[in-house]
């Protein structure tokens, strides 16, 4: 095991091994030996663990249940992968103080930088060492650090919000991009470099996204990525809210993949509480976890066309996308936020008629991936702006934590569902799609094969599709079904506390993965036995996406960096949170 390597090579006495819900090989270390021992984990063993998956940090101050976790005001907590391995491994070191600081790992993974500046912002935690560390969420001048426990968590808790003309000034001011800020030069020998702002209103950041671009001529030279504008709080959020009432929130993150969201936190809470899912339940949720990542991959599928020029496309894919809708609709009531996992399984049993609306899409569905394929992908002007275009290969995507289609089009078939199966996925076949290029067109083509897998899968399940119930029967955390209310006053009470009053969650960590539509998505919640989480923090695919796109798109031109968008499939409240 792992632990015990570490123990050999650090000494027992300075390797504590502490016990987690999800059973993830979890040690505390001492501050002064971080460095080397996370470069003996990367760089040191057999199998080594080259991804930096998450970087985060706990308020430990108010926290009750600690149960012979060592005595810390904040704790830093390093998520690290093993491909070799199939394992993860969680690295925390508590700290103590006001603001206390530990050295930067930003020499050891790339994609560090952005992490510690987000535990920065978010905590006031200062990594030594680290090339620019600075607000990246919030703004510059803004005052407090959200998620600590002192900082309120209800726009009712503090005052109306009011800014002055001189605020406003300051405010505007902070806004001008300073190249000195940022290492950046603002000429070379034998020409002035010229600084364009991309977005935050822009058709191809897909949102509000800012990129200032450092030109020479049309040649990018370097990227400044602007990120925060859609940031809303979300992991705040989940401290205010009961385990049961935090789950609409988890739709809105990645927005365009609904469910996929409510399941990566929902397994993490069962995991918790012990809880089993019915059988009927996980397929279920395959089921619909797989009709999102159509809709979401259709979405994708159509503006990134729109990206390189084609204009018709979009209305295509987004014709198809609202055949699924229907679908989700039928069965769950709702749309793109349908919000239909639960605890323990899904808020109600499919209706009837749901095969016959599921097998008419899978019928119909092939011959538009199809058409789209003569349409789209083999377009030679397609090919000639995606071909060749932000290309990065397999040891650079792990070394910017890059997962899900990103990875794969690098040649690594690496898919959580095949991996690490959960929900029942080891019951279906179905294939890895991967390119060998890892540029913008492999990129793509992944995505348009997954739509084929995940039809393959969604068929299984009608032919799988199991009887039973649709939820646990767990007593603590699943409410009792809505017609068993109406029998007993009892059953009537426990019903009214778990949605209202919500379930108490036993003290614990846990952190579940699943393979989300833009990668990896995990939840790493904190539980301290109350009815919300005392820590849920959100590790997103976006966030590692943009924060690579300075690296790839270097030596392109704008009309490239516009395709390297789009091929990157993010999503700005997936990236913000």
């Amino acid at each position: 095991m792992i632990i015990d390597e570490l123990k050999a090579r650090f000494g027992a006495d300075n390797i504590r091994e502490q016990k987690t819900s999800d059973g993830m090989p979890t040690a505390w270390v001492n501050a002064s030996d971080i460095l080397r021992l996370l470069d003996f984990v990367k760089n040191g063993i057999s199998k080594p663990y080259k991804m930096l998956y998450d970087l985060t940090v706990v308020d430990e101050r108010h926290r009750q249940y600690r149960d012979s976790m060592p005595a810390a005001d904040f704790s830093v907590v390093y998520h690290v992968t093993s491909y070799g391995r199939n394992e993860d491994l969680r690295i925390k070191v508590a700290l103590h103080g006001e603001y206390p600081s530990l050295p930067s790992i930003t020499g050891l993974w790339a994609n560090a930088n952005w992490y510690e500046r987000e535990a920065y912002d978010m905590f006031g935690v200062k990594f030594e060492g680290h090339p620019n560390l600075r607000r990246i969420l919030m703004s510059q001048s803004w005052k407090g650090h959200p998620l600590r426990k002192e900082y309120p968590a209800r726009a009712t808790e503090i005052g109306p919000f009011s800014m002055s003309e001189d605020e406003r000034t300051a405010a505007e001011e902070e806004l001008v991009f300073k190249p000195e800020d940022w290492g950046l030069k603002r000429k070379s020998e034998d020409a002035e470099f010229m600084f364009l702002n991309l977005g935050p209103d822009h058709p191809g950041t897909h949102g509000l996204l800012r990129l200032i671009l450092q030109l020479d001529g049309e040649e990018i030279v370097d990227i400044v990525p602007d990120i925060g504008y859609h940031h809303r709080g979300a992991e705040k959020m989940a401290e205010r809210q009961t385990w049961h009432k935090y789950i609409p929130y988890t739709d809105r993150i990645d927005y365009t993949a609904g469910v996929l969201n409510n399941m990566a936190y929902l397994m993490s809470v069962e995991k918790l509480d012990g809880i089993e899912v019915p059988a009927r339940a996980q397929i279920i949720r395959v089921m619909t976890g797989e009709m999102f990542r159509i809709i979401s991959h259709l979405l994708w599928y159509g503006t990134f066309a729109q990206d390189l020029g084609q204009i018709s496309p979009v209305f295509y894919t987004f014709n198809d996308r609202e055949r699924v809708f229907d679908i989700i609709s039928a069965i769950t009531g709702g749309r793109m936020h349908a919000n239909w996992f639960r605890i323990g399984g899904v808020a109600q049993d499919l209706p009837k008629g749901w095969q016959q609306m599921v097998l008419d899409f899978v019928k119909y569905f092939p011959k538009s991936i199809d058409e789209w394929d003569k349409v789209i992908m083999s377009n030679r002007i397609i090919k000639g702006r995606t071909q060749g275009i932000g290309v990065f290969n397999t040891d650079e995507a792990i070394e910017w934590g890059i997962t899900g289609p990103s990875l794969r089009a690098t040649g690594f078939g690496w898919d959580l569902r095949k991996q690490r199966p959960y929900s029942g996925y080891e019951n279906f076949k179905f294939d890895v799609p991967v390119g060998k290029n890892g540029d913008c067109y492999d990129r793509a083509r992944v995505r348009i094969e997954e739509m084929r897998q995940s039809l393959s899968i969604i068929e299984q399940c009608v032919k799988l599709m199991p009887d039973g119930p649709y939820k646990s029967n767990s007593p603590l955390t699943t409410p009792p079904t809505k017609e068993n209310t109406t029998k007993d006053i009892e059953t009537l009470i426990h019903h009214f506390l778990n949605v209202s009053w919500g379930p108490v969650i036993p003290a614990g960590e846990s952190m579940v993965q699943v393979e989300g539509t833009k990668g990896s998505n995990g939840y790493y919640l904190v539980s301290d036995n109350n009815t919300a989480a005392y820590r849920c923090r959100v590790r997103t695919p976006s966030f590692p996406s943009i924060q690579m796109v300075p690296y790839i798109a270097k030596g392109y031109t704008i009309a490239d960096l516009l395709a390297i968008l789009g091929a990157v499939d993010f999503v700005l409240a997936d990236l913000d949170r």
